[in-house]
């Protein structure tokens, strides 16, 4: 029995009321994910490729489409080029899919600049800076190779005194068309010419300093303003420093990110500043004033009395600046934490208990419960 064939509009993943463009959408996607080029050898991509391109004849085309749409499968059998005798992509029109297709996986252009200005490729780098540094904002130096225009030829990559010839394989156009067999037939496809990169130019005689690049690299160092509150993992844009542009096009862009180093002290929660800091236990008991580091050097706050280990409190306009050039900054929130003290000398001891002694006795506490009668020692913690 053959195997039932899926609804057209499912295997898409489309509405029966998608337009010309939303089944064009839905297919190109389709077919850049399963195409047999992408995925050698998969027998399971290649048959949903298939699926989906049968889909899309029937769907594009106006005619196809009503009478799918009345009929079902049933509307295409043999004699009409569908079904059990194999399906006839011929009436299909694939060339502006798969012009595009092909050129994104095989590196091609369906519209070529044939030679104009273009924009130079972006550059990435890193900048490492302290978090005090990310919290006031500081200006630092990077030092990377970039590519600067030739001074001997002028950027032309020519040895002075010649001039570049017209490319012979594309006779300077910038682009040769070629064409590939696909489940389709023949797919025509255009693509910058693999000889004069697109430039329609072949270069005879090359400059003998950059060797026919028109390019020199040189060791610079550039100076980078990183603003106040930058997160870390943040890129700054420095317009204009990346690679030079061809044919008189611009130069692209560097992408300087920036990596923040920890704090011993202090970490960071949006525009807030969170940390941690120690009390002892006669600051918590009787309050008083305490010593906060913050990133704006040392404060004196008031503890209250009675200050239990988490208690949280907050320094407000301590934070971060929020935002370039901004006024306003986010808050410290500080957490105390009581230090149980490890060493005690005699003295201190003696005095701690008599401080029990008076606070409730708590020291004495399973003494008295060991010495009550049995009726108490039975009951335990239950009698409470």
């Amino acid at each position: 029995m053959a195997e039932k064939k899926r609804d057209y509009y499912e295997v898409l993943g489309i509405e029966k009321t998608a337009t010309e463009d939303e089944i064009k959408k839905a297919y190109r996607k389709l077919a850049k994910k399963y195409h047999p080029d992408v995925n050698p050898g998969d027998k399971e991509a290649e048959a949903k490729f298939k699926e989906a391109s049968e889909a899309f004849a029937v769907l594009s085309d106006a005619d196809k489409r009503r009478q799918y749409d009345q009929f079902g499968h049933a509307a295409f059998d043999g004699s009409q080029g569908f079904g059990a005798g194999g399906f006839d992509f011929n009436s299909a029109d694939f060339s502006d899919i798969f012009g595009g297709i092909f050129g994104d996986m095989f590196g091609g252009r369906t519209r070529g600049s044939q030679g104009g200005p273009m924009k130079g490729a972006n550059l990435r780098t890193s900048v490492r800076i302290s978090f005090m540094e990310s919290v006031f904002g500081v200006d630092k130096e990077i030092t990377l190779n970039l590519k600067d225009p030739c001074p001997k030829c002028g950027g032309s990559g020519c040895k002075p005194g010649t001039s570049p010839k017209m490319c012979p394989k594309c006779d300077g156009r910038g682009q040769v068309v070629f064409t590939q067999q696909s489940f389709f037939g023949t797919v025509r496809n255009v693509q910058s010419c693999p000889d004069c990169g697109g430039t329609g130019k072949i270069i005879q005689d090359k400059c003998p300093d950059c060797g026919g690049t028109g390019y020199i690299t040189s060791r610079k160092t550039l100076s980078v303003s990183v603003p106040a509150g930058i997160f870390n993992g943040q890129s700054i844009r420095l317009r204009e420093k990346g690679e030079p542009g061809t044919a008189g096009g611009p130069r692209g862009d560097l992408l300087v990110e920036v990596i923040v180093s920890p704090h011993p002290v202090f970490e960071r929660e949006d525009y807030d500043i969170l940390s941690v800091v120690h009390i002892s236990f006669a600051q918590a008991a009787l309050g008083g004033s305490v010593v906060i580091d913050t990133v704006d050097g040392k404060v004196v706050s008031d503890l209250k009395a009675g200050t239990q280990t988490g208690t949280r409190i907050r320094l407000r306009g301590k934070g971060v600046p929020a935002g370039r050039g901004s006024n306003v900054r986010g808050d410290h929130y500080v957490t105390f934490v009581v230090d149980v003290p490890t060493k005690l000398s005699k003295e201190a001891r003696d005095l701690l208990k008599q401080f029990d002694a008076v606070t409730g006795d708590t020291l004495s506490e399973a003494e008295r419960v060991e010495k009550g009668d049995g009726k108490d020692r039975k009951k335990g913690f239950w009698k409470h």
